[in-house]
């Protein structure tokens, strides 16, 4: 089997609650950040979050670019790690239903308990993310399937696991498997607390470069330690041949390899940025994949990312997908 994507990352049962920012103050819960924490302090949360449940889904940000990448009809595999429980069979259930290939079968489950986010949407759609990593953050080499990555035009690597050092040896790995078979490499920063308290280990995941990086605003300012965007995309052709940084309301801004290409926002009335990055992640790789150019890739995932955070979750339904198509290339 061919693939156009091979991505790795965590696994995480995603659910997510509408709550106030006092609701934040008052559990002292820090506002638009990704946090981890423990089984105890999500128990404790989870309790008090009980009336303010929206949805539930499989995610963590790698896979849901890969069903997003999946759904606009990219051949996608998907490498993570769940438990022999009830939330890792739902999250597999949804990952098959999706369409979506992975390294997932009854004997590679383990005793534990699968990964699980608690997303918290405010009213001005910022989400704020505490991750109870479970099982996943023992994602490792073990999970990774290197013939299914041999066989995919691109990797697909998560930021989130390099907080992790056996997940941060399973990015390198997997890095000098696909450049050891001409495989492209692509590289999310996945959340500016990574840049900042990791980037040694994202330095080593980055090795000679990347071909293609996404990163937001905030994320490449920090990454390359500058306080102006025009000065973190020089730096940040020194790492990557190719990359987007996302804008949110402005739009995006990508470097192809030899021109910067600004990417209109499309107007909407934002209610969950959760997903947003992961969307245009998935819907861009769709597009380079599937022979459109950067600009046009750029716009698929602009048009996709504004229809995603329009709703709650971090993905379209199948006939929001075509209508995304339909939208900028007529009847598809």
């Amino acid at each position: 089997m061919k693939y156009h994507i091979y991505g790795i990352g965590n696994a995480l049962v995603d659910i997510e609650y509408q709550v106030d920012e006092g609701f934040l103050s008052r559990h002292h819960i820090d506002k638009g950040m990704m946090t981890l924490v423990d089984e105890a302090r999500q128990v404790e949360l989870v309790g008090a979050l009980d009336k303010h449940m929206v949805k539930k889904q499989s995610g963590g940000s790698a896979a849901n670019t890969m069903i997003a990448a999946s759904q606009f009809g990219a051949n996608c595999f998907y490498s993570c790690k769940v438990a022999n429980d009830h939330w890792g069979d739902f999250y597999i259930d949804d990952l098959v239903a999706a369409g979506v290939a992975s390294n997932l079968t009854d004997t590679s489950r383990e005793p534990g308990l699968t990964g699980r986010c608690l997303v918290m949407i405010t009213d001005d759609a910022d989400r704020t993310m505490n991750t109870f990593l479970g099982i996943t953050s023992r994602f490792s080499e073990k999970e990774l399937i290197p013939e299914a990555l041999k066989q995919s035009d691109w990797l697909y690597v998560e930021g989130y696991l390099v907080a992790t050092p056996v997940s941060q040896k399973s990015m390198v790995a997997a890095k000098n498997i696909a450049d050891a078979s001409g495989v492209k490499t692509a590289l999310t920063f996945s959340d500016p607390n990574m840049v900042k308290f990791f980037k040694e280990g994202l330095d080593e995941v980055i090795g000679a470069g990347v071909d293609l990086l996404f990163c937001n605003e905030d994320e490449a300012m920090t990454y390359t330690q500058t306080s102006q965007l025009g000065d973190a995309r020089e730096s940040l052709k020194k790492i990557a041949k190719t990359f987007v940084i996302t804008q949110g309301k402005n739009g995006a801004m990508i470097f192809d390899g030899d021109t910067f290409v600004d990417i209109e926002p499309y107007t909407v009335t934002a209610v969950d940025t959760n997903g947003a990055g992961d969307m245009f992640a998935g819907a861009f790789l769709y597009g380079i994949t599937h022979g459109h150019s950067y600009a046009q890739a750029g716009k698929i995932a602009s048009l996709a990312s504004s229809r995603v955070v329009a709703q709650f979750g971090p993905r379209l339904q199948w006939h929001q997908v075509k209508e995304v198509l339909n939208h900028l290339f007529g009847n598809h």
